[in-house]
């Protein structure tokens, strides 16, 4: 049970705020009160200017929006996941100044111990392995966004990989941040077809085009037919091959970027994949840890494979 009045409200206004409507029981039970206290504490809320409104049907609140809005509490979780979060975000441009604000005020209001655990971690913590990747605006991301909200078809001017700029009129369906990069999944109109779009390499166009009726993405998913596309369809050597296990006990061993796992059976999967160079494509497959048949490749992929076990054999048994 809450200790003190003060305290149980606090915790009262933390349950209303993550969902939009409470029961009075599940509150009780949430706070070890009756809900004949619960009934007290709301009307103290509501003294204090907060807008708690009873629900329709069965006894329960609802916070509601009004200029008398309650503070936002965090527990120290989400405490220190909002702090690590804004210290480590880099790959939206021009929000630097708003996020260093953000958490100058975060950091203000945090208790000591968490004050205390937030900057024990941000001393312990060094960024390895990260090469600054490319910025987007944050205007660019709300208005393709805002277009992906409406359904309305968006114009952009697009540069290429080799630098060639051209204007595609576009059914925007999702962003997807992949890895320290943003990009549009999107339904070509003019090319009839679904593509993948950097956005640090587009320019939103203004105004927007006609509404239209969402498209089902290949794959069904957005974020998966983005992963297959980056892993195999970008690379100059692709390959697939059979593993011998279940596509559920393998997915933890193929990470974003290498490769996309399709389920076959209860025994086996596929696994599509593309990297620089035949043997790269080698030392990734392998990294899978199970045996596994080649079902198709480029040219010198299957002696690449020879080329990896002989090694193998002969560190083992010169």
């Amino acid at each position: 049970m809450a200790e003190t009045t003060s305290a149980r409200l606090l915790a009262l206004l933390a349950l209303l705020q993550t969902h939009r409507d409470r029961s009075g029981a599940d509150l009780a039970e949430r706070l070890d009160v009756t809900t004949r206290t619960v009934r007290r504490d709301v009307d103290r809320l509501r003294g204090l200017g907060y807008p708690v409104h009873a629900t329709q049907g069965a006894a329960g609140y609802r916070l509601g929006p009004g200029a008398a809005m309650p503070p936002l509490l965090l527990d120290d979780e989400e405490a220190v996941a909002v702090v690590v979060g804004l210290r480590t975000a880099g790959s939206v441009g021009g929000i630097e100044e708003a996020s260093g604000r953000a958490l100058a005020k975060l950091e203000q209001v945090l208790p000591s111990r968490l004050r205390q655990r937030v900057h024990t971690l941000h001393g312990a913590t060094v960024r390895a392995g990260v090469e600054p990747g490319p910025t987007v605006s944050a205007d660019t991301l709300m208005a393709v966004a805002e277009a992906c909200r409406r359904r309305e078809v968006l114009r952009v001017d697009y540069t290429g990989a080799h630098g060639d700029t051209s204007v595609r009129r576009v059914e925007p369906h999702s962003l997807v941040s992949f890895g320290d990069r943003w990009y549009l999944v999107a339904f070509d109109l003019d090319r009839e077809d679904w593509r993948g779009f950097r956005v640090d390499r587009l320019t939103p166009r203004a105004p927007t085009g006609p509404r239209f009726t969402p498209r089902v993405p290949p794959r069904g998913d957005a974020a998966a037919y983005l992963s297959h596309r980056l892993s195999a369809q970008t690379w100059p050597y692709r390959a697939v091959v059979r593993l011998h296990e279940t596509a559920e006990r393998v997915a933890d061993r193929v990470w974003p970027g290498m490769g996309v796992v399709e389920a076959v059976d209860e025994g086996s999967c596929l696994l599509h994949l593309g990297a620089e160079t035949p043997h790269d494509l080698v030392w990734m497959v392998t990294s899978t840890h199970t045996d596994f048949t080649l079902v198709e490749g480029p040219e010198g992929l299957a002696e690449a494979f020879r080329d990896q076990a002989r090694r193998c054999a002969a560190a083992v048994d010169p």
